[in-house]
């Protein structure tokens, strides 16, 4: 019987984190949600699910907190959607979705989670961040696309068109993974696209030659990155999926 209450996880802050160093405020401004001098970065890591409950979902927490205290950041994880108030949402540079799926929000916490990112705050999706709040077109609009299907597990071939970016640096031309390839709608035009399926190299692909499944973003005011990979608890023991995931962290937080 899995629980829903709040679980923090505390990791260290080693001294010279990865990002570009804390604001030079000595307090966090309600409508900048910026990292107070020799503070850790904070994160907040919400894993509510109001549909299907992938069972990566506590392997994913425990890996970011590993990578978190590998590299001088903090996460929260929270179930509990009230989470999502002014001021709670003040403490957090990063909100992650982890795998949440369906209607995980009411509306006075999406009406605080859009003033946050509005705000200059930071979204992160991961997998099924894209299967969450289809009657809500503005997250649509911020995680960049919505879920539309999928075919069976298998391995697939990604085709990475930026190597510059600090979640796809590591990798080469093309990254050979093993996942649940989800196919997209309502792909967000302005969306920047990381990496994209090669749909030769797989059964079931339904997005042809345009197929992204990582991206970024400058959204609304705040930062949005999301990647389509980390269905299997296994993909989270991969050290090129777990750089990606540090790569769009650090992207999020950068300047902050």
């Amino acid at each position: 019987m899995r629980t829903h209450a709040t679980l923090l996880i505390t990791t260290f802050l080693t001294i010279g984190f990865l990002f570009c160093g804390g604001s030079s405020k000595n307090g966090t401004d309600p409508a900048n949600p910026e990292i107070p001098e020799g503070v850790a970065p904070q994160l907040l890591v919400f894993t509510k699910t109001a549909g299907y409950r992938h069972e990566s979902i506590e392997k994913g927490v425990a890996t970011l907190a590993e990578i978190g205290a590998a590299n001088g950041f903090q996460i929260t994880q929270t179930e509990d959607s009230l989470a999502f108030s002014k001021e709670n949402l003040q403490k957090y540079q990063l909100v992650v979705f982890l795998s949440t799926t369906m209607d995980v929000l009411g509306t006075a916490q999406q009406q605080a989670f859009e003033d946050y990112i509005k705000g200059g705050g930071a979204y992160m999706g991961i997998h099924a961040a894209a299967d969450t709040e289809y009657d809500w077109p503005w997250y649509g609009k911020l995680a960049g696309a919505w879920f539309k299907s999928h075919p069976k597990q298998q391995e697939a071939t990604i085709e990475v068109v930026n190597q510059t970016h600090p979640a796809t640096k590591h990798l080469g031309a093309s990254w050979v993974h093993f996942d649940e390839w989800y196919n997209y709608k309502d792909i967000n035009p302005d969306i920047q696209v990381l990496m994209k399926l090669d749909e030769s190299s797989y059964e079931g692909g339904e997005n042809g030659d345009n197929h992204p499944i990582a991206w970024y973003q400058e959204f609304d005011g705040g930062r949005s990155f999301y990647t389509g990979l980390g269905h299997t608890e296994e993909a989270f023991d991969d050290p090129a999926f777990r750089q990606h995931l540090l790569g769009g962290i650090q992207w999020c937080l950068e300047g902050k």
